[in-house]
């Protein structure tokens, strides 16, 4: 990106080198998280306009043709609304608390491999750095819920917190398998390793662990059916009941950037990340067609579609089952699921040794 920078604009060179690689990063940032906001807005659109048909009703029709726009009426909305700051609040901690939400869900995006070349940061730790910046989301949902100084969203942070540490050790268990199977910490290699048809991918070996992880997800995210931090019938709206306008809108795009998040990575590390079904199927010369060989071979376009598959099924799930009860997702997450992710990385440990094919051969 810096030779393409330089041959574009010969200005460029003539600036510092450090002062070169900060724009150089910063434009970096800007081509990955203005597209996120994007998505994350039409993310909410997709869920209303989901929801809605599979209760057969209409969702948003009215602003811009077919309801188009509502994303974006709904951000103006939020964006003129006053921040109402309790009187017994910690102002400080309560307006710091969405930003350390977000800055956690979009500071994981900087490892996130589109496809082979299209990354901001390719290092090889990637996975570990994931999991590092992760956990840090439940930091700005505990002061949330401290700072408005609510029983209501205190009761919601406490919840969360115990929620979220329960499913993040299930969720490392489930990512120690993937790094036993793919040999290496860096996400591109990750997805490297999983070259082949669909059968290649570690979702066939690893079944009870990209379930696991998937389920863990939507609980680490806090979505239906584990919504019980923002159950709305218990405790009018958990963490967030007493933000209002922007710093409300804030926690909004956390979440909802932390659902992608996590379908990204499920995407990488079990769905073969940006690689084609049909490598190893279909013949050479299908991908040498000029259209139709590009659609059909490895690309950022295979990696969004599975995205929008795991998107799909958080989506489904809110609109499908009933709540859990908050000693139901606690026995879940210690009683069932660490047990059977310690159970399958033993049986992983044993293929990996023998060798068993297409995954872990030798060749």
């Amino acid at each position: 990106m810096l030779e393409w920078i330089q041959s574009t604009i010969p200005v460029f060179a003539l600036l510092p080198e450090a002062v070169q690689s900060v724009i150089v990063i910063m434009l970096k940032i800007v081509i990955i998280v203005l597209p996120l906001m994007l998505c994350v807005a039409y993310l909410t659109f997709a869920e209303r306009k989901i929801i809605s048909a599979m209760q057969v009703r209409m969702g948003p029709t009215r602003v811009g043709p077919r309801g188009w726009l509502q994303p974006i009426a709904d951000a103006l909305k939020l964006m003129f609304k006053e921040i109402v700051i309790p009187s017994g609040a910690n102002k400080y901690l309560f307006l710091r608390a969405p930003m350390l939400s977000l800055g956690a869900a979009l500071a994981a995006w900087a490892v996130i491999p589109f496809d082979a070349h299209l990354v901001i940061a390719d290092i090889n730790a990637g996975l570990l750095y994931v999991l590092a910046i992760t956990s840090m989301g439940v930091y700005g949902v505990i002061i949330a819920g401290w700072a408005s100084n609510s029983k209501y969203a205190l009761l919601g942070a406490m919840r969360s917190a115990a929620q979220i540490v329960s499913y993040e050790i299930a969720m490392g268990f489930a990512l120690v398998g993937v790094l036993m199977a793919g040999g290496s910490l860096n996400l591109g290699k990750i997805v490297a390793a999983q070259s082949g048809s669909l059968m290649h991918w570690f979702w066939l070996p690893l079944l009870p662990l990209f379930l696991i992880y998937f389920i863990s997800a939507v609980a680490e995210t806090n979505r239906a059916p584990f919504d019980v931090a923002e159950g709305e019938s218990e405790i009018v709206a958990g963490f967030h009941v007493e933000y209002s306008g922007m710093a409300f809108a804030v926690f909004f795009l956390a979440e909802y950037a932390n659902m992608i998040l996590v379908s990204g990575l499920a995407v990488i590390m079990f769905l073969g990340g940006w690689l084609t079904p049909f490598q190893g199927i279909l013949p050479e010369s299908v991908f040498a067609i000029p259209v139709l060989g590009a659609l059909l071979d490895s690309g950022i376009h295979w990696f969004l579609m599975k995205l929008a598959f795991f998107l799909f099924f958080f989506l489904w799930f809110r609109a499908t089952f009933p709540r859990y009860r908050y000693d139901q997702i606690m026995r879940l997450g210690w009683k069932v699921f660490i047990p059977l992710t310690i159970v399958w990385l033993l049986v992983l440990g044993v293929a990996i040794l023998a060798g068993l094919p297409p995954w872990f051969s030798a060749g």
